[in-house]
């Protein structure tokens, strides 16, 4: 059923800042409130999210659960839920409708930049454009439409993002020189740049040939890999006068690298200084380096970065992360965390994958004390851990047995600002039904997510059904599926129904009561990619 918008919503003037972000779930709504520039109710906005998490089904009455927080509901608090619930689109959609129908409320700027993003990362384009048609212009405004530009090229819809493009002045807004940026920027990154370069052509009335815009399709043609299509621009640019940069030199160079072209990819970094003046900056080196992280040359590597240290130039942490997956790859682990040094020591702050990378090394190596030690470091560089990184260290320590540091990582989580989902309860439980004698742990932590409204995986539930049955625990399976019936999630209500079936009832007379699971069971690729990893 479409969902209508409804006469006597109030908007507020069109949003002049960015959007914010946050995590479902429990979190800390402090982050939240900064998001919205405004002052929140966090108990109101996390009593609010639990609703949204427990009524998302399309046969939920979320309305009614949410009428008895009408009264209290602010601007700041909607925005607030909206960013926190991304994760959740329909129930945001329908959160969002029902706090403009209550009198004389007007959403915050942000609100509804923040629910397009969650409806379009969710490719839910027809109700996101029947909620942008029926809105007041004044609600709307100029940057929701790169955001569609994105959202329609990520699905690989080109001519959608098109179409968006081409309505903007239906909107009230006339397309500008850096909206057609936009656009082109948009195909280009996500390999559609054919399309980009069509459009490119017909629009060449209406807009003035520019840089930029070759810069941006050269940059496309790298990304899909084909050197000769962008070298052909670059040879345009020239033929029609227009004037070369830095810029443009370095999108044709990432070009060259990306096709294998090395040598002529060096002739064009010589060209540059020579023939046209021009001072390579930081990424003009950039694809070298990832050119020679892509062959395993870790060599060529270290060369291009001693290359740009002797012009003075400092590499992005993007570039710096490709030379410490390559050395995490080729095993140097201790020349990895020496590149880990130097991204501090040149200004730059290494980011969650910078870590994560030299994690993954030790996890795969078992290596639980010099694992905690970088978790430790992530903490006194400011660089929390992220669910990647919780996962990865549950992961191996359930699975060398190490059960009283995993359940000491879990307790400190939440100290680190940082609540687990679906996924992260999943490496727990699924890692602990799979050893011997932990199968009441793996049932407390299942019983937690129930408490805190997480719909687990069906997966999960029947790993753990399977367990419990095999071990001839059917109380306690009785126990779970009494206590998903209660919850307050509808979602974890219809599952229960899960816990009842028993696919593997016969096969457990011929299992030995302490057997353990096989390594498959405890395999996050046998059930995550099953699952989309949202919470």
């Amino acid at each position: 059923r479409p969902f209508l918008l409804l006469p006597g919503r109030r908007f507020c003037a069109a949003p002049q800042a960015g959007l914010g972000g946050g995590d479902l779930g429990p979190a800390d709504a402090d982050a939240d409130a900064a998001g919205a520039g405004v002052d929140v109710d966090a108990r109101l906005v996390g009593s609010l999210c639990r609703v949204l998490s427990d009524f998302r089904g399309p046969r939920h009455d979320l309305p009614a659960a949410l009428r008895g927080f009408a009264p209290r509901l602010t601007p700041g608090d909607a925005a607030a839920v909206l960013r926190r619930c991304r994760h959740l689109p329909l129930p945001s959609l329908r959160f969002f409708l029902f706090a403009g129908e209550l009198p004389g409320f007007s959403h915050h700027p942000d609100s509804l930049l923040v629910l397009a993003n969650s409806l379009a990362g969710a490719r839910l384009f027809p109700l996101l454009r029947s909620l942008l048609s029926d809105l007041p212009p004044s609600a709307l405004s100029r940057g929701l439409f790169p955001l569609l530009f994105r959202a329609y090229s990520r699905a690989r819809l080109p001519e959608d993002a098109i179409r968006a493009f081409s309505s903007m002045a239906g909107f009230g807004f006339p397309p500008t020189i850096a909206d057609f940026h936009s656009l082109l920027f948009a195909l280009s990154r996500n390999g559609l740049v054919e399309y980009g370069e069509r459009f490119f052509r017909e629009s060449s009335a209406q807009f003035d040939v520019s840089a930029k815009a070759y810069t941006i399709l050269i940059s496309g043609w790298a990304v899909v890999k084909k050197p000769e299509n962008a070298r052909s621009l670059f040879d345009e640019m020239v033929e029609r006068g227009v004037e070369l940069d830095v810029h443009v030199y370095n999108a044709l160079i990432d070009a060259l690298c990306r096709g294998g072209d090395i040598t002529s990819a060096q002739e064009q970094l010589s060209n540059m200084q020579k023939s046209h003046g021009l001072v390579p900056n930081a990424a003009t080196y950039g694809p070298f380096l990832h050119a020679a992280c892509a062959s395993k040359d870790v060599r060529a590597a270290l060369r291009v970065l001693d290359r740009m240290h002797t012009h003075a130039l400092t590499p992005n942490v993007f570039t710096y992360n490709a030379v410490i997956r390559l050395l995490c790859d080729l095993g140097e682990i201790n020349e990895a965390y020496n590149i880990l040094d130097e991204i501090t020591t040149q200004g730059e702050k290494p980011d969650v994958w910078s870590y994560n990378t030299l994690l993954n090394a030790h996890c795969k190596l078992k290596e639980v004390n010099k694992a905690l030690r970088l978790i430790s470091r992530m903490d006194k560089e400011l660089c929390p851990p992220d669910r990647h990184s919780y996962n990865m260290l549950l992961k191996m320590l359930i699975g060398v047995g190490r059960f009283d540091t995993a359940i000491e990582v879990w307790d400190g989580m939440e100290k680190r600002g940082f609540h687990p989902g679906a996924a992260t309860y999943a490496v727990m439980i699924h890692g602990l039904a799979s050893k011997k004698g932990r199968a009441e742990d793996a049932c407390s932590y299942f019983v937690r997510m129930v408490d805190e409204g997480i719909p687990p995986y069906q997966a999960t539930c029947e790993v753990l059904r399977d367990r419990l049955l095999m071990l001839g625990l059917r109380d306690q399976l009785g126990v779970l599926t009494d206590r998903m019936r209660r919850s307050t999630s509808y979602t974890i209500q219809e599952m229960s129904t899960i816990m009842c079936r028993s696919k593997r009832a016969e096969e457990t007379k011929s299992l030995r009561n302490g057997h353990e699971f096989s390594g498959r069971d405890l395999d996050e690729n046998g059930w995550k990619g099953k699952w989309k990893p949202g919470d």
